[in-house]
């Protein structure tokens, strides 16, 4: 009796909208830029690597909505391949989701929690002063508790209820992007200079990536002209950061069966977000590269630019105003991954393709079990140490799904013609198709690149070929 059998629709736009934005903004754009500059090196193509990324995650976002309007129930993602393709197709999707893209996000999303609170309680750093014990490779430091106990109470919390999970969203959602959108304009007012802005942009559109040194060999670490496909790798490779934290904007399409008026408010709401969020992180980079020289950009301390700026902009207390603006935003991300994430494996359990249990409701019209499994195997990679790792195969993976997901549209253009499609996507066939060739080459320039990042998780992804049959197996016994 005490088990409920649906979801209740319970929020509306402007909480649909502050879960796409909440989602997206975690710790990359306080840290990425550095990594991307060592690669890309240019002022121009710094901005380049930020637009194309927003570009792709605008399109993106305004092609689900012909998907989110035509299936507006809890899966997201994992629905529209189903539909699109097969059953198989959605599985792997859900099995990555699980694996890697969701349940790594949200460990590396925690750790990252616990990092900057070490600015404030110095047993959380990352030190090995502050070793707790070694298990094999196993290093257990504080700051993974602490992770892990953020995990387990978002996880609570969102088990009494979407309400609960709602205003917690809502809240760190509006504090991170007033505090966002502050520290951008106090950089722009109180420590631009004008020098620092025409230097960088003095570099243009001149490619260089830095080449480390080699000790052992005499090789002087230097930064080296590129072009060509050189260029073209070292793009993909700098957009690893940019997508990585431009990622999870879809969350909102899993919790579709809690939203009202679907067909309208999932689509505004993938717009409205990551249009904000792309403004914001655009503007924050153009305000990094008025401060500080492209060299600070690219080695700031342990690759903490926004960090460096907020020195810069206020002085030494800087240094703490973005620690809690990082806690702030990482607290309020993970929320949202947690909240979203346990939709998919509810929907993959009521098609028999995931534990069974996972596949009701509690009192609370949540799927408290699906969220207890994800809290579980977040936790264990809080641990591991390896979610540093497994993030690099974030982008790729998650990029190849979304090609995969607007390939849909054309596919079930054609299945399904007479379909009722409340929100069409925009511009399409040529919107859609840009997207598609643009992900495409960032998946293969990745793989040519980074081919042990991408490697893996395309082998995460195929692993779940087998897994799939054993689960249809089973759903028949």
């Amino acid at each position: 009796m005490s088990e409920q059998k649906e979801f209740k629709p319970s929020l509306g736009l402007w909480d649909a909208t502050m879960i796409v934005a909440g989602s997206m903004i975690g710790s990359g754009i306080f840290i990425v830029t550095a990594d991307i500059t060592r690669n890309v090196g240019s002022a121009g193509w710094v901005i380049m690597v930020w637009l194309v990324t927003g570009f792709m995650t605008l399109t993106a976002a305004l092609s689900y909505g012909e998907l989110s309007a035509m299936f507006p129930k809890a899966g997201g993602q994992y629905v529209y391949l189903k539909e699109a393709f097969n059953p198989l197709a959605g599985f792997l999707y859900g099995w990555s989701f699980f694996a890697v893209i969701q349940t790594a996000t949200i460990a590396a999303v925690g750790v990252a929690f616990s990092k900057f609170a070490g600015y404030f309680f110095t047993v959380l750093e990352l030190d090995d002063k502050n070793l707790l014990f070694s298990l094999g490779a196993f290093k257990i430091y504080p700051a993974q508790l602490v992770s892990i106990i953020l995990i387990i109470l978002l996880t609570y919390n969102n088990t009494k209820g979407i309400k609960q999970g709602k205003i917690i969203q809502n809240i760190f959602t509006v504090t991170k992007l007033a505090s966002l959108f502050g520290l951008i304009i106090f950089g722009f007012i109180l420590a631009a200079k004008a020098d620092i802005w025409n230097a960088n942009w003095a570099t243009g559109f001149n490619a260089v990536q830095y080449a480390a040194g080699d000790d052992s060999q005499g090789i002087i670490a230097q930064w080296l002209p590129i072009s060509g496909t050189a260029l073209l790798g070292a793009f993909a490779a700098a957009m690893v950061g940019s997508i990585f934290s431009s990622d999870s904007w879809n969350n909102v399409t899993f919790i579709a069966g809690e939203i009202r008026n679907p067909h309208r408010n999932i689509g505004l709401s993938l717009f409205l977000g990551t249009l904000i969020v792309t403004i914001i992180y655009v503007s924050a980079n153009l305000m990094y590269m008025s401060v500080m020289p492209l060299q600070d950009i690219a080695f700031a301390k342990q690759d903490r630019v926004a960090v460096a700026a907020a020195n810069v902009i206020f002085g030494n207390v800087g240094t703490y105003v973005i620690a809690v603006m990082i806690m702030i935003s990482t607290f309020g991300c993970n929320n949202g991954l947690i909240l979203a994430g346990a939709r998919v494996y509810y929907t993959m359990a009521q098609d028999g393709l995931f534990f069974k249990k996972a596949g009701t409701l509690n009192k609370n019209q949540v799927p408290s079990w699906a969220l207890w499994a994800q809290c579980l195997l977040a936790s264990i990679l809080c641990l591991s140490g390896k979610y540093g790792d497994l993030l690099d195969m974030v982008s790729f993976v998650a990029v190849l799904f979304y090609v995969l997901t607007i390939i849909g549209i054309f596919i079930l253009r054609k299945k399904r013609p007479e379909a009722e499609r409340p929100y069409k996507a925009f511009l399409y066939p040529v919107l859609p198709a840009v997207y598609v060739v643009m992900g495409l080459v960032f998946a293969i320039a990745l793989i040519w690149y980074k081919p042990d990042y991408a490697g893996w998780g395309l082998f995460i992804t195929l692993l779940g070929v087998p897994l799939y049959f054993l689960a249809v197996r089973s759903r028949k016994n």
